[in-house]
């Protein structure tokens, strides 16, 4: 059974869900570009971004709480990656202090670059959230397929998407059986450390042999290494005018990012 902290898709009858996938995931990976090259400090472009992020969010009748919480989740990992930011650019020196016989300088420059970062990183993951939360996985797949993505590819996403909740089960079903036996104080770190690795290896063996027999079934089943899909997708005339709206759009506030530092 799935679960519903993995399987992320809502149903629904917005302007977004009807949308063809082929334009959805083209449209997000544009957007992701779009931010991605919008340079540092250009907040009223950011400013932009974070409006029209959210807005698709509203539009595609996910909850905007939902979203957000979901988005917020890279933010500690792209802080950790940017941390060094703010103390390595040259610029207006905001902070200095000596620790250790280093003098640690945070700039201007410095801060708005570790803030671009994050904001990137937000709308990034944010927009391709609603992707997720708006398309069907297997739809996601025949999309991919249909642009042309590498089969070998493609086949992987979709049984890392399908044998994950397998997975979960199994180390689900691990923790249930360590806990059962770990009854009575007296439990040291070394132990728990101990325990944790025992589990770590015996899922790793079991999701081996695991793959190793479902491989075996599928080549017995005729499996050429190509996923297959009875899905066949239909593109309309408002994806057409949708895509050419949204290329706009993109292009409008890229330009005005541009023009803010001229």
């Amino acid at each position: 059974m799935r679960h519903s902290f993995l399987d992320r898709y809502r149903q629904g009858t917005s302007p977004i869900h009807r949308l063809d996938p082929r334009l959805k995931l083209l449209a997000t990976l544009a957007f992701i570009l779009s931010v991605t090259m919008t340079p540092a400090g250009r907040w009223s472009a950011f400013a932009l971004w974070a409006v029209l992020a959210v807005g698709l969010v509203l539009l595609a009748q996910v909850p905007l709480s939902e979203g957000l919480r979901r988005s917020a989740v890279v933010l500690p990992f792209a802080g950790i990656v940017a941390l060094s930011l703010p103390f390595t650019q040259e610029g207006h020196v905001l902070w200095s202090r000596s620790v250790f016989g280093l003098t640690l300088t945070i700039t201007d420059a410095g801060l708005a670059l570790f803030a671009t970062v994050l904001l990137k990183a937000w709308l990034s993951v944010m927009v391709s959230g609603l992707l997720v939360a708006t398309t069907p996985f297997p739809d996601l797949l025949q999309a991919m397929r249909s642009l042309r993505v590498p089969a070998v590819l493609t086949a992987t996403i979709s049984f890392m998407y399908r044998y994950l909740f397998v997975l979960t089960d199994e180390a689900q079903r691990l923790q249930m059986a360590r806990t059962a036996r770990a009854v009575g104080p007296g439990r040291t770190v070394w132990w728990r450390a101990r325990v944790l690795g025992g589990m770590i290896g015996s899922l790793f063996i079991r999701s081996y042999e695991r793959s190793e027999r479902v491989y075996a079934a599928m080549l017995a089943r005729g499996f050429r290494g190509e996923v297959r899909s009875l899905t066949r997708l239909t593109w309309r005339w408002r994806d057409t005018w949708a895509g050419l709206a949204w290329l706009a759009v993109l292009v409008a506030v890229a330009a005005l990012g541009r023009m803010e530092g001229l």
